[in-house]
């Protein structure tokens, strides 16, 4: 048979008995409870502030946040108030629990404007504070004669907002760790759409051996490396670098891709196609960023490279008898200004030469003693893999520069694009 409504549970009788004995005391119990779970941080707020109210039957309320320097407003209970900046300046700064039994006669307190016209008669003002850091308050106030503040109402709001706090701060950091882990798993998927935006593999081509590879200093970069074999039978060669890091980088070099491959149909009229492409990108790029990208179209058959770079770190060619050269000519950097002109230069690959084409992230590497890696470092390392694979040349460019850096943590990607005339 089911019992009436009116049954009373042991926890309902321990209630009561702790009610009647020391109903501050049935105040903590019930904070620590209600403060236990794992609550939203916009939800806790609400919480802590109806607790805050009925431990003490207060007639308005507030619990704001220390957000920079700035107060923000978090829970209100009661509408048209404000507190007084004399006793917020009290509670934040000299970290101190304020009791007012009656404001209008408080000589430092009765002069106040906002003390007068909103009619205050008793307040508990107190420090949300975990250790020796402050990060908010609660204000309580009774206005006209409802209820006077007593010093056990006092000491009640404070131990709640001592354990308020803490719940706090543990909450921020549990949404700070949530958020942290969201971007984290966001970036890596990221950085798995962006490693396919990169060529599976270099074209494979009579008489070029050609080998690439970008590593981002994040788990999404900006560099940017790619391939294109057109119907004539030269290959496009090109490598770019957005300024930046990051997921903003990343969008930005995904947006360069398919510009490229809408632009680049053949391989006529090379710095025309770039000034185009400089346009399009001034319309899409925001003013914080721009693009260096050097675009070369490299024959097979004769070995004769056109080229223009923007702005682009100069590619180091290599010579097979001996000595390199670093390929001259350049105009802007994509981005900056929409006229720009761009104008292409040549140059012969002879069989046996080795043209490296690469990210800033390479030569200006530096090492514990800030000495960056250099031109003529990465020359003298090819000179010296003469006979070695464009595979095996760009892996050894890798190896260095991390051997150069003694093993710190990349400063920015590190792209390397190395074509061999055979």
């Amino acid at each position: 048979m089911l019992g009436t409504g009116n049954a009373t549970g042991p926890e309902d009788m321990n209630r009561t008995q702790v009610m009647t004995g020391n109903p501050q005391t049935w105040a903590l119990i019930r904070a620590g409870r209600e403060l236990a779970g794992h609550r939203p941080l916009n939800e806790l707020f609400e919480v802590i502030m109806d607790l805050s109210m009925e431990a003490v039957m207060a007639g308005r309320g507030v619990l704001m946040t220390l957000e920079g320097e700035a107060l923000r407003v978090r829970a209100a209970r009661g509408a048209g108030f404000q507190i007084s900046k004399t006793i917020r300046d009290r509670v934040l700064n000299d970290k101190a629990s304020l009791l007012i039994r009656d404001a209008q006669l408080d000589q430092n307190l009765k002069e106040h404007m906002s003390i007068v016209e909103q009619k205050v008669r008793s307040l508990l003002a107190v420090p949300l504070q975990t250790n020796d850091r402050v990060i908010g308050l609660i204000y309580l106030d009774s206005p006209n004669h409802i209820r006077e503040f007593t010093r056990e109402d006092l000491n009640l709001l404070t131990v709640m907002a001592n354990v308020a706090a803490i719940r706090i701060e543990h909450s921020r950091l549990n949404e700070i760790e949530e958020t942290e882990r969201a971007m984290a798993k966001e970036m890596q998927q990221a950085a798995q759409l962006q490693a396919r935006l990169f060529p599976d593999a270099a074209p494979k081509t009579e008489g070029l051996d050609i080998s690439a590879r970008a590593v981002p200093a994040r788990q999404a970069g900006g560099d940017y490396y790619d391939f294109i074999k057109f119907p004539d039978g030269k290959i496009g060669l090109m490598v770019g670098d957005v300024a930046g890091k990051g997921m903003p980088a990343a969008l930005l070099m995904s947006s360069l891709q398919a510009r490229v491959h809408v632009l680049f149909d053949d391989s006529a009229d090379l710095a025309q196609k770039i000034e185009r492409l400089n346009r399009s990108t001034c319309g899409n790029c925001p003013d914080n960023r721009f693009i260096t990208f050097f675009f070369g179209i490299l024959d097979p058959k004769t070995g004769e490279l056109e080229y223009v770079s923007a702005g682009h770190n100069t590619p180091v060619l290599v010579r097979a008898g001996g000595g390199y050269e670093l390929l001259p000519g350049g105009g802007l950097i994509l981005g900056i200004l929409p006229m720009a002109k761009y104008e292409s230069s040549r140059v012969t690959l002879e069989q046996g030469d080795t043209l490296v084409m690469f990210s800033d992230g390479v030569t200006e590497a530096p090492n514990p003693s800030d000495e960056e890696y250099g031109e003529e470092r990465l020359a003298n390392l090819v000179a010296e893999l003469t006979g070695k694979t464009s595979r095996e040349i760009v892996g050894a460019i890798h190896s260095s520069v991390a051997e150069f850096t003694q093993g710190a943590p990349p400063a920015d990607d590190i792209t390397v694009v190395v074509t061999r005339r055979l």
